[in-house]
């Protein structure tokens, strides 16, 4: 009887340890995973606060002049085309889901063969960058 007795009490303080450490290991993953995707959060906003920045700032210094409203005009509507597919082709770059899920701003301005290309290049990111 005091064998059983001291087989089960070995055999409980065995488990009592495992699941200790199995807990802890489980906190710590989860913790680690849930500051990496605050991490990737909180710098995809920090992309998107820069880009907004930068968009805002080369907008507000075009010209003003009456003789020149169209070419603003058309240079504006390039622009946010333009970054609007800088964005999306930076989301598809960390995103997980299907390419055809996310929205750009018109780009009917674009050629389509340069579109076609782009749809099938290996960093979007650079060409967007390059146009």
């Amino acid at each position: 009887v005091d064998e059983v007795t001291e087989s089960l009490t070995r055999v409980s303080q065995i488990w009592s340890s495992f699941t200790f450490i199995l807990g802890v290991l489980i906190v710590f993953r989860t913790n680690q995973a849930y500051a990496r995707f605050w991490e990737g959060a909180t710098l995809l906003q920090q992309v998107r606060g820069e880009w907004y920045n930068a968009s805002s700032s080369l907008l507000a210094f075009t010209s003003a002049k009456p003789e020149m409203k169209q070419e603003v005009r058309n240079f504006e509507r390039q622009f946010i085309c333009l970054m609007s597919m800088l964005y999306c082709a930076g989301l598809q770059t960390v995103a997980l889901v299907a390419d055809d899920k996310m929205e750009i701003i018109d780009n009917t301005s674009i050629d389509p063969k340069a579109l076609n290309f782009l749809r099938t290049g290996v960093d979007r990111c650079e060409v967007v960058l390059q146009w």
